[in-house]
């Protein structure tokens, strides 16, 4: 892993190397909306203007919230970046979910944070650590919210009522920290300068939780644009599904920023609230907009991007 890890860095690091992926990523980002188009337009075309201008809103505060918490992750490991340069790494790095390989982000958020002075191997372990807190604080919001959302309870997720307590267990910094440290020793690189902190994880993990409620407040407002019941109940289920949904999506690392696995459970948690066209169209306009909100993400970030220092 250690080879593949330093051979990858080290192709990235040539400055052709680096437009080609970079080029490369937005264009699978624009095929993946492309690809729908036609659905697209006649999904927006169904949907009420204020319902869709809310989820586009919210869509925006959702990356926003994840962004502030892999921020926070990389402050407490000791790089605190003001926001123009933050957002240059984070921004840009996220292209890097449309290629297939499910590492390319964390990759690229090394290299971009090398341009702004921020150690390679930090850079490395902040975006995988912030995509772990994702991971689990997402399996826990799901744990709480889907038996809230009916009488069924988790149903076919039932094993993430026995998950959430054990995985909860990773968000104590002391345990975190040893298991970041097993992996540097892994990798054979030198271990973290400081400690995680009780403070800086809180904050990362509050900021991943309120993504994951914005995240629900995104799909809901699409679907009850289309017809589903404005009601907490569904509103948890919403919030609940979507962060199944993208741990799903997660887990199947060949597929290119989680592309169909995450639509499959949404139709299957949908399945019964929404005729199974409108579905499709929630499903469809969700992945579109959060893909748009990438692209807008990675354009602001190329923006204050530095030349790189020689």
């Amino acid at each position: 892993m250690s080879a593949f890890v330093s051979r990858a860095l080290a192709v990235l690091r040539t400055p052709a190397v680096r437009w080609a992926f970079l080029v490369g990523a937005v264009v699978l980002a624009v095929v993946a909306v492309a690809g729908s188009w036609g659905e697209l337009v006649e999904a927006a075309q169904q949907m009420p203007g204020g319902h869709l201008a809310g989820a586009a809103v919210v869509g925006i505060a959702y990356v926003g919230a994840t962004f502030l918490s892999w921020r926070a992750v990389l402050a407490d490991l000791g790089s605190p970046l003001p926001l123009r340069p933050a957002v240059a790494v984070f921004g840009i790095s996220q292209l890097g979910k449309y290629v297939p390989g499910g590492v390319w982000n964390v990759v690229a958020a090394a290299e971009i944070g090398a341009d702004h002075k921020v150690p390679r191997a930090r850079s490395l372990a902040a975006m995988a650590l912030a995509v772990l807190l994702g991971v689990v604080s997402g399996v826990v919001v799901a744990a709480v919210c889907l038996p809230v959302a009916g009488a069924d309870g988790l149903g076919s997720w039932s094993w993430l009522a026995w998950a959430a307590p054990l995985l909860l267990v990773l968000l104590v910094p002391p345990v975190l920290g040893r298991l970041v440290g097993l992996g540097y020793r892994l990798l054979r690189r030198p271990s973290l300068e400081r400690p995680l902190t009780w403070s800086g994880l809180g904050a990362a993990v509050a900021w991943s939780v309120l993504g994951w409620v914005l995240a629900g407040v995104h799909v809901w407002l699409l679907a009850t644009g289309l017809g589903l019941d404005a009601t907490p109940r569904t509103l948890a289920l919403m919030v609940g599904g979507y962060a199944v949904a993208w741990v799903a999506g997660f887990v199947v690392v060949l597929v290119p920023a989680g592309a169909g696995v995450r639509e499959a459970v949404l139709l299957t948690l949908l399945a019964g609230s929404l005729p199974h066209a409108a579905v499709l169209l929630v499903v469809l306009l969700a992945r579109v907009l959060l893909t748009v909100v990438d692209l807008l993400f990675a354009a602001a970030g190329a923006l204050v991007r530095p030349a790189r220092s020689r």
